[in-house]
């Protein structure tokens, strides 16, 4: 959609300059926009059901929330959670994106990177619900509870369950946590946390992340012990919790596919409980099998699995990890945040296709624009190159870079250009259309306003 919207030109005020920036919104069809949109907001586009509360981020004066039902509404940002996001449905106006949860293998996200759209995600939004259910997952290993209701059911059914209830007891003996091992592969916010909470119970933590950051090993107990492989984290636990990202590719090839398999499964012991909380496939399901099969382990999972649905050693849960009403509150209003945060400011957190980009405040009587482009040598050297032929003076630049997207951040000093009127108009064109440059923004009072993308050669506002 390459349709233009020009309206009134908006003036800002700041210091002796007179500044002009047309009032455009990218996308929209002339002949309707007065049916969709209201003027002077930007527009959320949602899909999946966000919470109220998450929602309740966006200002009702500065956003308009729309559900993706609503065919002819061109957004500014999208906000999903478990949707597999198509690139016909990104809008040639839209600026980002963000998934309400740490995943986001339902967006596209190299072709976004490709287009120059920041992709958002919300880590740690939901890491205390996911531990919970992972201890919650410990005790179901443990004690057979699960069979133990089944059981009670059908002695309820039969009306013999006060004569058995002491009797068959025995049938459903477990252990206790404290005192055993716990193995976390994953040491981010829910391994981290798991380990934490689990340390208080009295169980022995051993630990594996060959990506620790800081903020996570802050975070940890101070008795646990870190080693060097999963193998060896595994060897001598009684509970192995996976807390790791699901990468495409094998092991060797550098992804996690099943990466529990049975180089890995061949070092627990024959009682482990393994916990599985964070994607199916980093389990190999033949070779778990084998593994029930074969002693008193136990798998417990909220992910299907083909071959061990129905073992009597797995439970086999709904997905259940994030499914608290807090958590979808917290994620749903850190992916607002973080899209406001970007929208208004230009800053960026969380992003995961994007470098994490953090601003000082726009000087007084300053413009800030910002500006996608490849990362590849040269275009910094244009990029400042076009501000200086409009006589503008930069009085701060921020260039950061990650992969092939480069992010750059100008406040511009408009009383530089005394005389004439600045129109930003035609820099935002000369910018945006330079080989390499993917989109440019101009920050300021209008919502919705100035932001203009280079696609394949072709400029559109």
């Amino acid at each position: 959609n390459s349709s233009r919207i020009v309206g009134a030109a908006r003036h800002l005020t700041g210091g002796a300059a007179n500044i002009s920036v047309d009032h455009y919104s990218s996308g929209w069809k002339i002949d309707d926009i007065a049916d969709f949109t209201k003027e002077g907001k930007f527009h959320i586009k949602t899909y999946n059901k966000i919470s109220e509360q998450g929602l309740k981020q966006f200002p009702e004066e500065q956003y308009e929330i729309k559900p993706s039902e609503w065919d002819a509404f061109n957004a500014h940002a999208i906000l999903l959670r478990s949707h597999k996001l198509q690139e016909s449905e990104v809008d040639v106006s839209v600026r980002a994106i963000a998934r309400c949860g740490a995943g986001t293998n339902n967006v596209p996200v190299v072709r976004m990177t490709e287009l120059g759209i920041p992709v958002f995600n919300t880590p740690g939004a939901n890491a205390n619900a996911v531990k919970e259910l992972i201890l919650c997952g410990m005790l179901l290993g443990s004690r057979r509870v699960v069979d133990g209701i089944n059981h009670m059911k059908e002695l309820g059914a039969a009306g013999q369950a006060r004569e058995r209830v002491e009797k068959d007891k025995a049938m459903f003996g477990g252990r206790e946590l404290k005192g055993k091992t716990l193995a976390v592969v994953g040491l981010g916010h829910i391994g981290a946390s798991t380990a934490r909470d689990a340390a208080a119970l009295g169980m022995d933590i051993v630990g594996y992340d060959p990506g620790l950051s800081i903020d996570s090993a802050l975070k940890l107990p101070r008795e646990i012990t870190l080693v060097d492989s999963i193998s060896s984290a595994v060897a001598n636990a009684d509970y192995i919790s996976l807390n790791i990202p699901y990468i495409k590719g094998s092991p060797k090839e550098g992804g996690t596919h099943g990466i529990i398999g049975n180089d890995v499964i061949s070092h627990l012991k024959s009682d482990a409980v393994i916990l599985n909380f964070a994607r199916g496939e980093l389990v190999d399901s033949d070779a778990m099998k084998s593994f029930l099969d074969s002693g008193d382990g136990r798998y417990v999972t909220d992910f299907p699995d083909d071959l061990c649905w129905d073992h009597k050693n797995a439970v086999v849960l709904p997905h259940l990890g994030a499914s608290t009403e807090e958590a979808e509150d917290q994620a749903a209003a850190m992916a607002a945040n973080t899209i406001r945060d970007y929208i208004e400011t230009g800053a960026i957190k969380n992003s995961v296709n994007f470098p994490e980009t953090s601003l000082p405040e726009r000087p007084a009587n300053s413009i800030r624009m910002t500006v996608v482009n490849k990362n590849i040598p040269g275009m910094l050297a244009h990029i400042t190159e076009a501000f200086a032929k409009a006589d503008l003076n930069i009085i701060q630049q921020i260039n950061h870079s990650r992969g092939d997207i480069a992010y750059n951040v100008l406040d511009i000093d408009p009383t530089s250009n005394v005389g004439d009127a600045i129109c930003l108009k035609d820099l935002q064109r000369e910018l945006t259309t330079l080989e390499g440059v993917l989109s440019s923004r101009v920050l300021f009072d209008c919502p919705g306003a100035g932001y203009a993308r280079n696609i394949e050669g072709s400029y559109f506002i």
